[in-house]
């Protein structure tokens, strides 16, 4: 039997996703939420997963808790396989669900630029649990492997970090790793310190932080130093193996010996943005589907891409950024022009309010660009926070997260140091550097 409501289907339980699921709460819409994860994640806190800050828990919380309340909501777990745009159906590995309105929301995931085969095993991103988790194993891994290594050369190699990409996530990452290496370890090993780890962050371009003004990006630069991690900016990683990395810098080429390897250079579009080029979907070549000023479908007004998957220019001539602020605003508009369209109205196009950036680099650090003041330091640090605080989904979360940071600044413990996976029984000073 089919509903008498209008059917809105949302592909994707992120940021874009949840945000427009929470505003149509009251709509007159017959609302299904689609994920192939039963949980929303909040991705910019991914990195403090990795390094050991906090568990998965803190910074994950279930769709269905998050929409109990919600009348007009089903939530299904399920991955989407396809999108029939002319009969309107989304496909499921286990069905299909009908739609009138369909929002696809499914974000991002690593961007290789065509390595994908060689590199990814070796040099994990950070865009899920799975990653962040398998992050923390190999860093602490290496640690273990340190204390039961005894030829020096080796043990160099795995107290050697190399961080690939100079962005938010590449910052936080290296910068986490340092702290970890110079307080968090210190005196927790007999054969060796902690403080000889070598954290190596590598940018491509002239230098890091490139979205923020040049003086916020060098004082990054001079914090991170602070927390032991190198900055090598123009330099292009021009291989990844096992046994380390090759740059290139001008015309040298150097080989880096190191034993943990982190990607967060790029992103490539979710690959369910090729089902919509069969409806004349065109895409960009992060495979971003180009979308109207109302955020939809060129030829279908009823399909909306956001987030990460859509590649919207119109509001400045450059694709807005793939930041959670950018799919939070998207959701809601695309709620609010759902709600204008089943009254008959019309709805400006969408624009993107910027409200600055931030970054944290390490303990009582962080840059902040507000637009209208820009900041770094503790009063920085403490802004971002605030505002990571203020954005957790649920309120157990945010007081999980104030309780857990409370503990880390004032012992700079991380409790999360758990070596889980496979292979975590491992014998580590038994392994041998390739390469």
């Amino acid at each position: 039997m089919e509903s008498p409501l209008h059917r809105v289907v949302i592909i994707g339980g992120g940021f874009g996703g949840l945000y427009c699921a929470q505003r149509l709460k009251h709509a007159p819409v017959d609302l299904t939420l689609l994920d192939r994860r039963n949980f929303h994640l909040f991705q910019p806190l991914l990195y403090q997963v990795a390094t050991g800050s906090l568990s998965p828990a803190n910074i994950a919380a279930p769709l269905r808790a998050v929409l109990r309340k919600q009348k007009n909501t089903h939530v299904l777990l399920g991955e989407v396989t396809d999108i029939d745009a002319v009969n309107r159906k989304v496909i499921l590995k286990w069905g299909e669900v009908p739609y009138d309105t369909l929002v696809v929301a499914t974000g991002a995931r690593h961007q290789y630029f065509g390595h994908d085969k060689e590199w990814e095993s070796i040099a994990p991103g950070l865009k899920s649990i799975e990653d962040a988790t398998d992050i923390r194993r190999r860093v602490l891994l290496a640690f273990e492997a340190a204390e039961t290594e005894p030829d020096p050369v080796k043990r160099k190699a795995w107290l050697t970090f190399v961080v690939i990409g100079g962005g938010p996530t590449g910052v936080e990452l290296a910068g986490s790793v340092g702290e970890l290496a110079l307080f968090t370890l210190k005196n927790n090993f007999r054969n060796f310190d902690p403080s000889e780890a070598r954290i190596l962050l590598v940018e491509g371009t002239d230098r890091i932080l490139s979205t923020f003004p040049p003086k916020l990006s060098a004082n990054a630069v001079q914090r991170l130093r602070h927390e032991g991690v190198t900055v090598r900016t123009g330099a292009m990683v021009t291989d990844v193996h096992a046994g380390g990395v090759t740059l290139k810098s001008g015309d040298k080429e150097e080989h880096v010996p190191a034993r943990t390897i982190l990607w967060a250079a790029g992103v490539q579009a979710s690959p369910l943005g090729k089902s919509l080029e069969r409806v004349g979907a065109k895409l960009d070549r992060a495979g971003r589907v180009f979308v109207e000023p109302d955020l939809s479908l060129a030829g279908h007004p009823e399909i909306f891409v956001i987030g990460d998957l859509a590649s919207c220019a119109h509001q400045t001539g450059k694709p807005l950024p793939g930041v959670a602020p950018v799919a939070m605003q998207q959701g809601r508009y695309v709620a609010r022009l759902i709600y204008s369209r089943l009254k008959g109205k019309a709805l400006a196009p969408f624009h993107y309010r910027d409200k600055g950036n931030l970054a944290t680099i390490g303990r009582n650090a962080a840059v902040a660009d507000l637009g209208w003041i820009r900041l770094s330091g503790p009063i920085a640090w403490w802004a971002w926070l605030f505002i990571h605080i203020l954005f957790l989904i649920h309120f157990e979360n945010r007081l999980l997260v104030m309780l857990q940071w409370w503990w880390s600044y004032w012992s700079r413990g991380r409790a999360a140091r758990l070596i889980t996976g496979e292979d975590s029984l491992i014998q580590p000073g038994l392994a041998e550097t390739k390469g």
